[in-house]
């Protein structure tokens, strides 16, 4: 079935249709559903918006939107539909890293236009894919430089056992290295682990400066209520992944989530400094009454298919070759908290970040904000220019 369709663009809808077929990838069930029920309804939203402008080249936006149900498999499954018999333009989509790398081969093969709207360990270089979300250089490296000169060198880290969590562990370490701190500790956890006793118990023995938690995951977010209990709330914890996400200073009763430190692209408690995000916020709220956070890869997701749309506009086709074309020129849009610009050569996204933490109420203090990051390691540091060679591969800090 995958290669079906191998040579072929992937984004050919008859052109007497009066709809536009955009997939959707996102796990409304199951143990990442927290993040993936948001991202699915920013996805709605962005479509409607579109589409109360007049469409795209005339035409309705229809999303294409199975639940992957936090399941590997089924989003194997669900892409190849979406691709071979549903006939989708673009496919955006996946929360895990893993579930990205379980389909990111399917659109290769099948030369299928891909947007990865999440936070991730970076690294990716594909010319068949576009990635929205917040990568180390704009995360993790400024991070541990605040938190080492803060709070002292002695570092550990305790992240979840795939690949996100282990190559995000390899940028801490690299960072840790450069900035003059020393690694303490470091344990990878699987995603099916909700129990920290012995964990807790080497954390405390080893007595770091800063606690760095790359956990995600409904199972791995029982950490920080037994981390709570059990303890050392004096040592300050640091992350990529957590309040901006899975809103952790909401659902956990103060002081759990106290004396964390995170940075992130966006969360909703920003609607108190930017007017973009109130906008974005106030409209998510406005058709989603009901749901509870409105957090960074809500914002991903709406900002990449925002950034699809410009381009599709731009090429004045859904052709994958000219709408890649369009977003290699460097496409940009005035997101909830200022421009999220496609930098070409890496097909990642250049945009403001926010060091933030909470207080003792859990409570979010902004700390730092860093104007128009560039997500430049791929291209300075491994050589990548994608529009002058493409390739698929994904590159680790202390690897390949």
């Amino acid at each position: 079935m995958v290669l079906a369709l191998s040579g072929c663009s992937g984004s050919s809808q008859g052109s007497n249709s009066k709809t536009i077929k955009l997939g959707l990838l996102e796990d409304r069930s199951g143990d990442f559903s927290l993040v993936g029920i948001q991202k699915y309804h920013a996805a709605e939203l962005a479509v409607d918006q579109i589409n109360q402008q007049g469409g795209l080249l005339g035409k309705k936006v229809v999303l294409d939107a199975p639940d992957t149900q936090s399941n590997n498999s089924v989003y194997q499954q669900m892409a190849k539909k979406l691709i071979l018999q549903d006939h989708v333009v673009a496919i955006m989509g996946a929360y895990s890293s893993a579930s990205r790398e379980a389909i990111r081969p399917i659109m290769d093969q099948n030369k299928m236009l891909y947007f990865y709207n999440n936070q991730y360990e970076g690294g990716v270089a594909d010319n068949d894919t576009f990635l929205t979300g917040a990568v180390p250089e704009q995360q993790i490296v400024p991070l541990m430089k605040y938190m080492i000169k803060k709070f002292g060198p002695r570092v550990y880290t305790i992240a979840a056992d795939y690949n996100f969590g282990q190559i995000s562990a390899q940028w801490v370490q690299q960072s840790v290295k450069q900035d003059g701190g020393k690694l303490v500790g470091q344990e990878f956890i699987p995603l099916d682990v909700s129990q920290f006793s012995s964990t807790i118990s080497r954390i405390k023995a080893a007595k770091p400066d800063v606690l760095v938690t790359l956990l995600i995951g409904q199972n791995q977010s029982a950490f920080y209520e037994q981390w709570a209990k059990q303890g050392d709330k004096s040592i300050p914890m640091a992350s990529s992944v957590n309040l901006a996400q899975t809103y952790e200073q909401l659902r956990f009763a103060p002081p759990t989530m106290a004396n964390m430190y995170v940075t992130t692209s966006f969360m909703q408690e920003l609607d108190t400094k930017y007017p973009g995000a109130k906008t974005f916020v106030d409209a998510f709220y406005k058709k989603f009454p009901h749901d509870k956070y409105v957090g960074q890869e809500a914002e991903a997701e709406y900002s990449g298919i925002m950034l699809w749309a410009k381009a599709v506009q731009k090429a004045k086709t859904t052709d994958r070759d000219a709408v890649i074309k369009a977003l290699e020129s460097g496409i940009s849009y005035n997101g909830p908290t200022g421009p999220v610009t496609i930098d070409p050569k890496t097909h990642h996204v250049i945009r403001n970040m926010f060091l933030v933490n909470t207080d003792s109420k859990q409570k979010i203090q902004i700390d730092a904000e860093y104007k128009a990051v560039k997500p430049d390691w791929l291209s300075t540091a491994k050589g990548v220019d994608l529009p002058k060679k493409p390739q698929s591969h994904q590159y680790t800090p202390l690897g390949n």
